[in-house]
Protein backbone atom coordinates (compact mmCIF):
# COMPACT_ATOMS: atom_id res chain seq x y z
CA UNK A 1 0.00 0.00 0.00
CA UNK A 2 1.40 3.51 -1.08
CA UNK A 3 0.71 6.89 0.71
CA UNK A 4 0.82 10.23 -1.38
CA UNK A 5 2.77 12.21 1.15
CA UNK A 6 3.03 15.97 1.81
CA UNK A 7 6.38 17.63 3.26
CA UNK A 8 6.36 21.18 4.09
CA UNK A 9 9.85 22.63 4.60
CA UNK A 10 11.67 26.05 3.47
CA UNK A 11 15.17 27.44 3.61
CA UNK A 12 17.21 26.19 6.60
CA UNK A 13 15.25 23.04 7.46
CA UNK A 14 17.44 20.30 9.42
CA UNK A 15 19.07 18.31 6.83
CA UNK A 16 18.57 14.75 7.95
CA UNK A 17 15.28 15.98 8.98
CA UNK A 18 14.26 16.70 5.40
CA UNK A 19 16.47 14.07 3.12
CA UNK A 20 15.82 11.30 5.16
CA UNK A 21 12.88 10.40 5.52
CA UNK A 22 12.29 11.82 2.07
CA UNK A 23 14.36 9.59 0.56
CA UNK A 24 12.76 6.46 2.99
CA UNK A 25 9.69 7.19 2.36
CA UNK A 26 9.94 7.11 -1.28
CA UNK A 27 12.31 3.94 -0.98
CA UNK A 28 9.13 2.06 0.64
CA UNK A 29 7.14 2.98 -2.43
CA UNK A 30 5.04 5.98 -0.97
CA UNK A 31 4.96 9.63 -2.94
CA UNK A 32 6.43 12.62 -1.25
CA UNK A 33 5.81 15.80 -2.54
CA UNK A 34 8.39 18.55 -1.10
CA UNK A 35 6.28 21.90 -1.37
CA UNK A 36 7.69 25.38 0.16
CA UNK A 37 5.82 28.57 0.37
CA UNK A 38 6.89 30.85 -2.77
CA UNK A 39 8.87 28.25 -4.17
CA UNK A 40 8.00 26.14 -7.40
CA UNK A 41 9.04 22.51 -8.41
CA UNK A 42 13.33 22.52 -9.44
CA UNK A 43 13.48 24.83 -7.02
CA UNK A 44 15.90 24.38 -4.29
CA UNK A 45 16.03 25.15 -0.46
CA UNK A 46 19.18 25.03 1.66
CA UNK A 47 19.33 23.03 4.67
CA UNK A 48 21.19 23.11 7.37
CA UNK A 49 23.07 20.18 9.78
CA UNK A 50 22.52 20.17 13.44
CA UNK A 51 24.94 18.45 15.71
CA UNK A 52 25.32 17.43 18.91
CA UNK A 53 29.10 18.29 20.09
CA UNK A 54 28.42 18.83 23.74
CA UNK A 55 27.64 22.08 24.00
CA UNK A 56 24.60 23.40 25.33
CA UNK A 57 22.87 23.33 22.71
CA UNK A 58 23.13 22.15 18.71
CA UNK A 59 25.45 23.65 16.38
CA UNK A 60 24.49 24.66 12.90
CA UNK A 61 26.61 24.27 9.84
CA UNK A 62 25.16 24.79 6.07
CA UNK A 63 24.09 21.81 4.24
CA UNK A 64 22.81 20.91 1.10
CA UNK A 65 20.51 22.28 -1.73
CA UNK A 66 17.39 20.19 -1.05
CA UNK A 67 15.31 19.75 -4.32
CA UNK A 68 11.21 20.42 -4.02
CA UNK A 69 9.71 17.98 -6.30
CA UNK A 70 5.91 19.93 -6.14
CA UNK A 71 4.94 23.66 -6.43
CA UNK A 72 3.33 24.64 -3.08
CA UNK A 73 0.89 27.34 -4.69
CA UNK A 74 -0.70 24.44 -7.12
CA UNK A 75 -0.95 21.66 -4.80
CA UNK A 76 -4.47 20.18 -3.23
CA UNK A 77 -3.87 19.92 0.66
CA UNK A 78 -7.05 17.56 0.24
CA UNK A 79 -5.39 14.90 -2.01
CA UNK A 80 -2.57 14.26 0.32
CA UNK A 81 -2.85 10.91 2.78
CA UNK A 82 -0.42 12.43 5.46
CA UNK A 83 1.66 15.36 6.07
CA UNK A 84 5.34 15.87 7.21
CA UNK A 85 7.10 18.30 9.15
CA UNK A 86 11.04 18.30 9.39
CA UNK A 87 12.36 20.40 11.93
CA UNK A 88 15.23 22.96 11.26
CA UNK A 89 14.92 26.55 11.56
CA UNK A 90 12.62 26.73 8.65
CA UNK A 91 9.50 26.27 10.70
CA UNK A 92 9.96 29.19 13.16
CA UNK A 93 8.93 31.15 9.48
CA UNK A 94 7.03 29.23 8.12
CA UNK A 95 4.53 29.16 10.78
CA UNK A 96 3.72 33.14 9.84
CA UNK A 97 2.40 31.90 6.85
CA UNK A 98 -1.71 31.05 7.03
CA UNK A 99 -1.95 29.29 4.27
CA UNK A 100 0.55 26.76 5.90
CA UNK A 101 -1.00 26.83 9.50
CA UNK A 102 -4.32 25.92 7.32
CA UNK A 103 -2.40 23.13 5.49
CA UNK A 104 -1.20 21.84 8.78
CA UNK A 105 -5.23 22.23 10.30
CA UNK A 106 -6.32 19.57 7.33
CA UNK A 107 -4.36 16.82 8.08
CA UNK A 108 -5.59 17.29 12.13
CA UNK A 109 -9.07 18.26 11.22
CA UNK A 110 -9.28 14.90 8.68
CA UNK A 111 -7.34 12.54 11.28
CA UNK A 112 -4.52 11.90 8.58
CA UNK A 113 -0.95 10.81 9.59
CA UNK A 114 1.10 13.42 10.54
CA UNK A 115 5.02 13.31 11.45
CA UNK A 116 6.71 16.17 13.32
CA UNK A 117 10.26 15.92 14.48
CA UNK A 118 11.99 18.32 16.58
CA UNK A 119 11.21 21.94 15.64
CA UNK A 120 8.35 20.47 13.37
CA UNK A 121 6.62 21.33 17.01
CA UNK A 122 6.51 25.00 16.00
CA UNK A 123 4.34 24.84 13.29
CA UNK A 124 1.73 22.41 14.93
CA UNK A 125 2.00 24.66 18.53
CA UNK A 126 1.34 27.54 15.59
CA UNK A 127 -1.63 26.03 13.75
CA UNK A 128 -3.10 25.65 17.22
CA UNK A 129 -3.83 21.51 17.10
CA UNK A 130 -1.87 20.27 20.42
CA UNK A 131 -4.93 20.83 22.51
CA UNK A 132 -5.04 17.76 24.53
CA UNK A 133 -2.04 15.65 22.62
CA UNK A 134 1.26 14.43 23.68
CA UNK A 135 3.99 15.89 21.22
CA UNK A 136 7.35 15.44 21.42
CA UNK A 137 10.39 18.26 20.02
CA UNK A 138 13.78 19.00 20.53
CA UNK A 139 13.68 20.05 24.55
CA UNK A 140 13.88 23.78 23.53
CA UNK A 141 10.11 23.57 22.09
CA UNK A 142 9.01 22.27 25.12
CA UNK A 143 7.33 25.84 26.30
CA UNK A 144 5.59 25.69 22.92
CA UNK A 145 4.40 22.70 23.00
CA UNK A 146 2.90 23.44 26.65
CA UNK A 147 2.04 27.09 25.73
CA UNK A 148 -0.25 25.51 22.64
CA UNK A 149 -1.77 22.90 25.48
CA UNK A 150 -0.16 20.02 24.21
CA UNK A 151 1.70 17.82 26.85
CA UNK A 152 5.49 17.44 26.00
CA UNK A 153 6.89 14.05 25.35
CA UNK A 154 10.31 13.72 27.48
CA UNK A 155 11.80 11.22 25.95
CA UNK A 156 15.13 9.95 24.74
CA UNK A 157 16.59 11.66 21.81
CA UNK A 158 16.64 8.40 19.84
CA UNK A 159 12.98 8.06 20.54
CA UNK A 160 9.57 8.72 19.38
CA UNK A 161 6.35 8.89 20.60
CA UNK A 162 2.54 8.27 18.68
CA UNK A 163 -0.65 10.00 20.11
CA UNK A 164 -3.45 8.91 17.74
CA UNK A 165 -2.48 10.08 14.15
CA UNK A 166 0.29 11.73 15.05
CA UNK A 167 3.88 11.05 15.72
CA UNK A 168 6.52 13.20 16.71
CA UNK A 169 10.22 13.44 18.15
CA UNK A 170 13.18 15.33 19.63
CA UNK A 171 15.75 15.48 16.65
CA UNK A 172 17.17 13.40 13.97
CA UNK A 173 18.61 10.45 16.07
CA UNK A 174 15.09 9.37 16.45
CA UNK A 175 15.05 8.46 12.44
CA UNK A 176 14.50 4.43 13.11
CA UNK A 177 11.52 4.83 15.62
CA UNK A 178 10.17 8.32 14.10
CA UNK A 179 9.52 7.12 10.94
CA UNK A 180 8.40 3.07 11.58
CA UNK A 181 5.97 4.78 14.37
CA UNK A 182 4.91 6.77 11.42
CA UNK A 183 4.95 3.76 8.72
CA UNK A 184 2.51 1.71 11.17
CA UNK A 185 0.33 4.76 11.54
CA UNK A 186 0.00 5.10 7.80
CA UNK A 187 -0.63 1.35 7.45
CA UNK A 188 -3.36 1.85 10.24
CA UNK A 189 -4.88 4.62 8.89
CA UNK A 190 -7.28 3.61 6.00
CA UNK A 191 -6.60 6.42 4.36
CA UNK A 192 -3.38 4.99 2.06
CA UNK A 193 -4.43 4.66 -1.30
CA UNK A 194 -3.81 1.20 -3.59
CA UNK A 195 -1.29 2.78 -5.45
CA UNK A 196 -0.18 6.52 -5.05
CA UNK A 197 -1.04 8.59 -8.41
Amino acid sequence: MSAKILMITGDYTEDYETMVPFQTLLACGHRVDAVCPGKKAGDTVATSIHDFEGQQTYSEKRGHNFALNASFDTINVASYDALVVPGGRAPEYLRLDEKVLAMVRHFFDAGKPVAAICHGAQLLAAAKVLEGRTCSAYPACRPEVEMAGGTYADIPIDGAVTDGNLVTAPAWPAHPAWLKQFMAVLSASGTVTAKAA
